[in-house]
């Protein structure tokens, strides 16, 4: 009796694994199951599809084209691809999407865009047998209309527009194009790159820090980095010959830090303001993820606050943080809305393999542009009240948590800000005990603490 049980239960799970599998393959092909099935099924991916893209183009003479085509059909992407520097041209790249249910007979799913001159069909090997659709600034677009490819891996699901021929993309599943789009005019704009996202936006999960096993934890400042939106211009160049004359800002900001990470290994990267330098960043966009991609390579953790230069390009502070937040291996926060200003937060350190128990807090603050009354006060900007009250609030809380109060070392505090406080450039008293100044710390828990010059600091546990 009990084997004939087994047998038809192991009968019965074999039917139903066959018809499962079935069910699955007819559904990839003819879509015969309903959308809420069909949608929770592993070779999904919800969401919507790009059937087309195409640019629209017009002269700031002519006033009955706006550069919008219709918005019923097409969606625009909202940046000109001269950057408002065309003189009388604008361009913008616009896109039709639909949701996979939306689907109809005669739509085409976009599977690859190429940009060229000539048909890729033609250009490059292994693309003979296939058929690529022509549009306007060497767009090449290869679409199907076979049923089940919007659930294909290769279907477009996203698509962007980044600036400069140094250009990356910090996204996870975002590939950029190799060239340029092509435009008339060309020498006015700062070469528009076509970037597309295959799939679902990826899920990203929020660094957690831990001392390492050594007892060390070493965090790097990365201050005014000013890139640009392109390759930008070097000032003040000494010799003022040295490679020609021709000098890329960026190139050399970015390679020099590559070659600080790589050397130094930081187990986090503090971004202490100005990384974009916004009068030469008309997207800044591209300047962020030209210093994210960096960290986000090596796998470094990265936090970041604002200077008096991030926000004067084309992104306010609020966007800038929405944007660094959303990237891999980022800790920034926008902090509290009750609180003034962009980025007040804090992070905290634990201590070796799983503890639980906090063995540094960083704290993060905005210390906002410039002065709001330049005629009593003239310079930059301050920490506010709610700033202060915020940060003796938090920190207070925070000591009287278990993950602080059961750590068994000596627990440290640390802020960053970026404009220096009003206090440190009053004058000393006469008699005031001096504190030499350093460029780095190193603290030994156990003991005590002492201070050193160095590349970054270090918290040994």
């Amino acid at each position: 009796m009990t084997r004939r049980i087994v047998r038809t239960s192991i009968q019965l799970g074999l039917l139903t694994l066959i018809v499962f599998l079935l069910v699955f393959l007819l559904d990839n092909r003819f879509r015969v199951l309903p959308d809420a099935i069909h949608n929770a099924l592993p070779a999904h991916h919800p969401g919507l599809v790009i059937t087309d893209i195409t640019l629209a183009t017009c002269s700031s003479l002519n006033i009955l084209f706006s550069c919008r085509l219709d918005p019923q059909k097409w969606h625009r992407v909202e940046k000109d691809l001269y950057l408002s520097k065309g003189w009388l041209s604008h361009a913008y790249v616009h896109i039709q999407r639909k949701r996979e249910s939306e689907l109809l007979e005669d739509d085409r799913v976009i599977l690859d865009v190429r940009i060229g001159r000539l048909d890729p069909a033609t250009a490059e090997k292994g693309q003979g047998a296939e058929r690529w659709e022509s549009r306007s600034g060497g767009i090449w677009l290869k679409r199907t209309a076979k049923r089940h490819a919007s659930d294909s891996a290769k279907a477009i699901t996203a698509v962007d527009v980044l600036f400069g021929a140094d250009a990356v993309e910090a996204r996870p599943g975002w590939e950029i194009k190799d060239h340029a789009i092509m435009l008339s005019n060309a020498g006015n704009n700062q070469e528009a790159r076509l970037t597309i996202r295959r799939g679902p936006p990826a899920s990203l999960d929020r660094p957690t820090l831990h001392v390492r096993k050594d007892g060390r934890f070493k965090i790097m400042q990365v201050a005014d980095l000013h890139l640009s939106t392109g390759l930008g211009h070097c000032r003040d160049v000494d010799p003022s010959e040295q490679s020609g004359g021709k000098c890329d800002a960026d190139t050399r900001t970015l390679e020099f830090l590559g070659a600080v990470l790589d050397s130094e290994k930081p187990d986090l990267a503090v971004l202490s303001g100005d990384q974009v330098n916004g009068e030469t960043a008309p997207d800044a966009q591209s300047a962020v993820y030209k210093f994210a991609e960096m960290f986000i390579k090596r796998e470094i953790p990265f936090a970041t606050i604002f200077g008096n230069h991030d926000d004067e390009g084309s992104l306010g502070r609020s966007a800038l943080m929405q944007l660094t937040q959303s990237l891999p291996f980022s800790l920034s926060l926008p902090g509290p809305s009750s609180v003034e200003g962009t980025g007040n937060y804090y992070v905290e350190v634990l201590a070796r393999r799983n503890s639980k128990h906090s063995a540094l807090t960083l704290y993060f603050l905005d210390t906002h542009g410039y002065s709001p009354d330049e005629q009593q006060f003239r310079g930059y900007d301050w920490l506010k009240k709610s700033q202060i009250d915020w940060f003796k609030s938090t920190s207070q809380t925070l000591k009287t948590k278990r993950s602080h109060t059961d750590y068994k070392h000596r627990h440290l505090d640390m802020a960053f800000i970026h404009i220096p406080l009003p206090e440190r450039h009053r004058p000393r008293q006469r008699h005031a005990r001096r504190i030499p100044h350093s460029t780095g710390l190193q603290f030994r828990l156990q003991a005590s603490s002492s201070r050193r010059g160095g590349a970054g600091g270090e918290l040994r546990t």
